[in-house]
This record gives C-alpha cells, sequence and structure tokens, in this order.
C-alpha cells in the first residue's frame, strides 16, 4: 500500500438500495493519492452502507470530507426508512487507529473533519466515543437516541445538546453526524429462522452489555424481510475481550430457549484477523497455536 502510517475510517450512509447514490459516495475514495478505499456493503433492509478506507491521515482528512458532502447533497433524510438507528444522511464517521499512529492522533483527525464538516456544509457534528466532549456523548447510542425524527427537538435542549461543530439546529434534508474515535470493532450479525422480532429483540437485550450480557457487546433485534427471518445484529467493541464465539455460543443457547435455529452468521465490513483465528483455536480447540503458522503471514512478512 505503500502509507507509512495507516488510519483506518469506517464512515456509515443512511442509503443501502439506491446502489448510484452508494457509487457516488464512494467516489469521494476512489483514485486518491495516500487514500484506498478497501471495502463497501450495502443492506436494503437496514438501507445503510458502510465503506472502509485507509491511508494516511491528511489525505483521510480531505477524502471523508468530501465524502460527508456528497451525502449531504443527494440524501433527503425526510424520505429514509431502514431498520438501522440513524440520525444523518453520513450517520457515523469513525477513526481507528491502525499502523505507526495512536488513538490521539485519531482523535486530533477525528476534530478536524468534524470542524470542517460544520463549517463547510452546516452540518451538525457530535464528536463521540474517545473524542466525546462530554461523558454523555461517549456512547454512540445515546446521542442518536430519538434518531433523525426526534433530532430538532432534542436540540432544543441547548445544554445537552449542542453540538461541537456546526449549527445548533438539524440541517433540514442530513440531519447531524456523530464523529469520533475508536478501537477497531467487529460488525457482526448472527440470523435467527424466526420471523418474530419479539424474539430476536430479547435474544439482543441479554447478549449485549446494556442487558447484563457481554462486556464489550451491543445488540439489536433486526428483520430481514426478504429472507423471512431475523437478526440479533452486533459491534463488539472489543474482540480481544468480547470474542465473535461468545456472542456467537450466547445467541444460541438464548434461541434455544424459543426452539429458535441459528441460520447462520455474517460479517459486515473489514474485521482484525485474529478475531476469526481466536473462534478457529475455540471450535478446533487447537493447542499451542501461533499466527507464524499462517502462511500468509510468513509471506507478508
Amino acid at each position: 500500500m505503500g502509507f507509512n502510517r495507516i488510519m483506518e475510517c469506517v464512515p456509515n450512509f443512511s442509503e443501502g438500495k439506491d446502489l448510484k447514490k452508494v457509487e457516488k459516495i464512494a467516489d469521494a475514495f476512489r483514485a486518491k493519492p495516500g487514500v484506498k478505499l478497501l471495502d463497501y456493503s450495502s443492506d436494503p433492509d437496514h438501507n445503510r452502507s458502510v465503506i472502509t478506507v485507509v491511508g494516511d491521515p491528511e489525505a483521510l482528512l480531505e477524502a471523508v470530507t468530501e465524502a460527508v458532502g456528497t451525502a449531504r447533497d443527494i440524501i433527503d433524510m425526510n424520505l429514509h426508512k431502514g431498520q438501522h438507528p440513524r440520525m444523518g444522511a453520513a450517520d457515523v464517521v469513525p477513526f481507528i487507529p491502525i499502523r505507526n499512529v495512536t488513538m490521539e492522533d485519531a482523535v486530533a483527525l477525528s476534530k478536524e473533519v468534524g470542524k470542517a464538516v460544520g463549517e463547510k456544509y452546516g452540518i451538525p457534528v457530535f464528536m463521540y466515543e474517545k473524542s466525546a466532549s462530554f461523558a454523555h456523548r461517549e456512547n454512540l447510542a445515546d446521542v442518536r437516541k430519538g434518531q433523525y425524527e426526534g433530532l430538532a427537538e432534542k436540540m432544543k435542549n441547548a445544554e445537552l445538546w449542542t453540538p461541537d461543530y456546526g449549527p445548533s439546529a438539524p440541517h433540514p434534508t442530513f440531519g447531524a453526524v456523530a464523529i469520533g474515535a475508536r478501537m477497531p470493532l467487529c460488525a457482526y450479525n448472527v440470523n435467527l429462522g424466526t420471523e418474530s422480532i419479539e424474539v430476536a429483540s430479547a435474544i439482543a437485550k441479554k447478549v449485549r452489555f446494556l442487558g447484563g450480557g457481554l462486556r464489550f457487546c451491543k445488540a439489536m433485534g433486526v428483520e430481514l424481510h426478504d429472507r423471512k427471518q431475523t437478526q440479533v445484529s452486533m459491534n463488539l467493541t472489543d474482540y480481544t475481550k468480547t470474542s465473535i464465539y461468545s456472542a456467537f455460543e450466547m445467541i444460541k443457547m438464548e434461541a434455544a430457549r424459543y426452539g429458535v435455529p441459528v441460520v447462520g452468521s455474517e460479517v459486515i465490513g473489514l474485521l482484525p484477523q485474529q478475531a476469526l483465528i481466536d473462534c478457529a483455536e475455540y471450535y478446533l480447540r487447537i493447542e499451542n497455536f501461533s499466527n507464524d503458522q499462517i502462511i500468509e503471514n510468513r509471506i507478508m512478512e
């Protein structure tokens, strides 16, 4: 790739049905020096697209700001419907340190992007996670509570919800955006052989940290209309402490009490290789395994 310093950005956009619009947003990252578009995927049920890019921090600053501007021009949140919680056309923009950059660098970059988006496009920006200016803004779910529809009312509470950058009322068609810095996370979903959203939501509640479940797990129930199934959609915010296999096994265990089978699972976007190696070690009961035994790792060295 040829970058000495590598920062990752995984912006989420509130469009998963009109793929022409998704391509337009992705264009902000194509053929840009110092930026590499690694992956993008769209989900029509969620009506959301997730883009994964890496690059030099300075180059990312420009490309990410441009992508948010494109989203402002082509997405009207007043027409948006989808299963995934959202408050803006570009909904959340996290920066993740990967190589030769620190969490402090990621925080600094997120604030530069926040300032640019607020000033250039007139979009309210809330800094979250490690970039949060207040404790009540650290958790994305709290920042997004009330979603796009409740945003104007929420922002009337100036004491709690004056944005970090941009105007003090929502952009009329964009809404608002959360920008911040965080650890790498695994976006991991488990599909259930039932159409009952009540069952999926009950399982999600048991599995997530807020419901007394796994410490680094955020989870919610989602309907998959086209497949006549439901899903427990998760973010594992620290896979080294809450593993993919722990989440999978706990969902399987909770689903059993409803007589519901687990029919599959999916990874959204990219994830650290180690997260899958941990699963292989667990299920295969591999003893004394080393990453040096993976042929591709040796070749990369």
